[in-house]
């Protein structure tokens, strides 16, 4: 399938960046890893209201990867502005605002302030869990303007959701963790968004398949070294996000 894609297009400037949630809300040059190499900073979750963490905020950790399960604390929209916008425009790549947001009114409101941010390259929109593929293509025309939008689509039903998306206006796809469930220390189900090697095989496969359908995908799930991350650009993917590698401090795009 050809899709035609909306503009603003999407031009990166080297195939890898951090995935939402990896390494903070603007970019540290004092942080575990370095940023050279890399297309942009993708900033954590930020809905367009404060969030609390999780009570209690959860890290299991499972053959092959950890288990999170925090509630995406984040200070809302105009406090983030205020707290990062000059980082973001001091930043040495460009930056890429991760927006959580459920309500089509709100987001479009809030649009043209994120549009007159220096060195925002492009938003992220993360989806609700339970959120169906019509709503989330409302979502995408609310935020359609002068910067791409890129829609971090589940990873279980990517196909279903892209198709609407793309004809929405969405400029990319990129892929949000599976979800899954262990069991804590009280002997409850602890559920939360996995991470690590094994999820790789599952997130390969999703690309693939989006690739097949004429998509347009930044890869993401399970990327632990930089061969996994070649095998998903060897895929067709246009970029690759990394999570967990960046946790442990050793990633190295040069490597």
């Amino acid at each position: 399938m050809n899709n035609q894609w909306s503009n603003p297009s999407l031009e990166l400037r080297s195939p890898w960046m951090n995935a939402a949630g990896s390494l903070g809300f603007a970019p540290d040059p004092r942080g575990p890893v370095s940023l050279e190499g890399f297309a942009a900073f993708v900033t954590n979750p930020i809905s367009l209201r404060p969030r609390k963490a999780a009570s209690p905020p959860r890290m299991l950790s499972f053959p092959g990867g950890v288990l999170l399960h925090t509630g995406h604390p984040n200070p809302g929209l105009r406090a983030a502005i205020k707290q990062y916008a000059s980082s973001w425009a001091r930043a040495t790549l460009p930056v890429i605002l991760h927006l959580l947001s459920d309500d089509a009114k709100s987001l479009r409101q809030a649009m043209p302030r994120l549009e007159e941010l220096e060195n925002v390259l492009a938003i992220e929109l993360g989806l609700e869990n339970e959120i169906r593929a019509a709503e989330a293509a409302d979502l995408v025309r609310a935020a359609s303007g002068e910067l791409p939008i890129i829609v971090q689509v589940p990873l279980h039903s990517p196909l279903e959701f892209s198709e609407q998306l793309i004809e929405a206006g969405a400029a990319a796809i990129s892929l949000a963790p599976p979800r899954g469930a262990l069991r804590g220390q009280n002997g409850k189900a602890v559920n939360g968004r996995l991470y690590g090697p094994a999820v790789f095989p599952q997130a390969l496969a999703a690309v693939s398949r989006l690739i097949a359908g004429g998509f347009q995908i930044i890869a993401a799930g399970g990327v632990d070294t930089k061969a996994q991350g070649e095998a998903m650009l060897a895929a067709g993917a246009m970029a690759v996000q990394i999570d967990v590698a960046l946790w442990k401090g050793n990633w190295q795009t040069g490597a």
